[in-house]
């Protein structure tokens, strides 16, 4: 089988490692790839929206499947492209049709599925430009924390959460009047703010039938202490230890069941990943956003975790057979550190050389992010650089590990959080 894996970062890294080691795989092509994915495979400079250049390179190289790894390609509806091509329709897309991409392109169209479909979410309201001075209105008399999201895609950067009304109103000013997010922002999500703690929750669907992957916990802030800015994640630690065996009926039942049958009932096409990011309110789990994709870095740590030959979980989508399948997990604690470049996730520079990074190991991986090669160089091309993922019988051990090899790679300006999976360890 040739498969085509679209996208650049750490996520696409850690999925290119995972099918590469499938005896089914014959060919693989990451577009574009970054210095990581290409041990791994073929690296085609194509942007992961460029349909009409991904088009012909599948018909060019005869691929088999498509595996778009971000959300991008999936929102602007990388799937109906190809179900609506006739030389391309037999390609299976591993991912949602436009539609049910919408779970993460839009969170207003999100929080009405849940709302159709009674999931338990935070209660909201959603404004526009034409409802500007009633969603100001309502910012003012909201009860603290107040949540402001972005409706569409912001890179993981469009939500807000402040205790200052100042604040609140200067933000929804901005994202709808002054398009802070772009087109983001010209919809705004406020919701209630829900106090617990946040894990990950991963499954994969054929549309019918689902799986759960492992579990995981990743952390956005920047700085130490869940502080500063919001980033694209600075780390993650699987499997979460209060995602017991209870809290996950709780989930399946409320979550997860009722999101794959309401996709069902309404006829939207979902074949893919569904990324669950949820909030645990005194053991009850609620859900916070929908993702049509793995995340990231989260992925770095469920995949290494996960025993089952992927593109043979890929067939089984294709196929609508998920339900014969079984998921086998590593039960090694994972734990992934995120080095990202000086000033990050605000302006930063790129090109910066990169030493010290140490080769694979049974227990410890290297993903890349934002990384190119060069003259025989490895060089920094992004905010978020790589992840160095470890595994061990105790999480503790896990994160010694990532953060001593962390600290043994080198390039200037190098930043990491040594705090990740602290809740868990203290």
């Amino acid at each position: 089988m040739k498969i085509l894996l679209l996208g650049s970062g750490g996520r696409e890294h850690a999925l290119a490692w995972k099918i590469a080691q499938s005896a089914a795989c014959e060919q693989l092509y990451i577009a574009p790839g970054n210095a990581g994915t290409a041990a791994h495979g073929t690296n085609v400079n194509i942007a992961v929206n460029d349909f009409e250049q991904i088009r012909s390179f599948c018909i060019d190289h005869q691929i088999d499947m498509l595996v778009p790894g971000s959300e991008e390609p999936l929102v602007l509806g990388i799937y109906d492209f190809f179900k609506s091509d006739d030389a391309l329709r037999h390609i299976p897309v591993i991912g949602p049709s436009k539609e049910g991409a919408q779970l993460e392109g839009s969170k207003a169209f999100a929080k009405q599925f849940m709302q159709r479909h009674h999931i338990p979410t935070a209660s909201y309201r959603e404004f526009d430009d034409s409802s500007f001075e009633e969603g100001l209105a309502y910012l003012l008399q909201h009860p603290v924390p107040i949540v402001l999201k972005a409706d569409g895609l912001a890179a993981g950067k469009g939500v807000v959460i402040t205790s200052a009304y100042e604040e609140a109103a200067a933000e929804f000013e901005g994202m709808i009047k002054s398009a802070k997010f772009g087109d983001a922002g010209r919809k705004v999500v406020i919701e209630q703010f829900l106090t617990g703690i946040e894990l990950s929750v991963f499954v994969l669907t054929d549309g019918k039938n689902y799986k759960i992957l492992p579990t995981a916990k990743d952390y956005k802030r920047i700085g130490e202490g869940d502080t500063g800015l919001n980033t694209g994640g600075m780390g993650a630690v699987s499997p979460v230890p209060f995602a017991t065996d209870a809290f996950m009926e709780k989930v399946e039942n409320t979550i997860i069941r009722p999101t794959v049958e309401g996709l069902r009932k309404e006829g939207i096409i979902y074949q893919g990943f569904i990324f669950f990011g949820l909030i645990n309110v005194e053991g009850e789990p609620f859900v916070i956003e929908y993702n049509c994709r793995m995340g990231d870095p989260e992925t770095e740590v469920v995949i290494p975790r996960l025993q089952n030959d992927l593109p043979e979980l890929f067939t089984a989508v294709q196929q609508e057979r998920l339900d014969t399948m079984q998921i086998a997990e590593d039960p090694r604690a994972a734990a992934t550190v995120m080095l990202v470049s000086k000033g990050y996730p605000e302006a930063y520079e790129k090109g910066r050389e990169i030493t010290g990074i140490p080769l694979p190991a049974k227990d410890q991986l290297v993903f890349h992010a934002g990384t190119r090669a060069a003259d025989n160089k490895v060089l920094t091309n992004g905010g978020r650089v790589m992840t160095v993922t470890s595994l061990a019988g105790d999480l503790r051990i896990a994160l010694a590990h990532s953060r001593q090899t962390a600290e043994d790679i080198q390039f200037e300006g190098k930043y990491y959080r040594r705090d990740i999976g602290y809740e868990f360890i203290s």
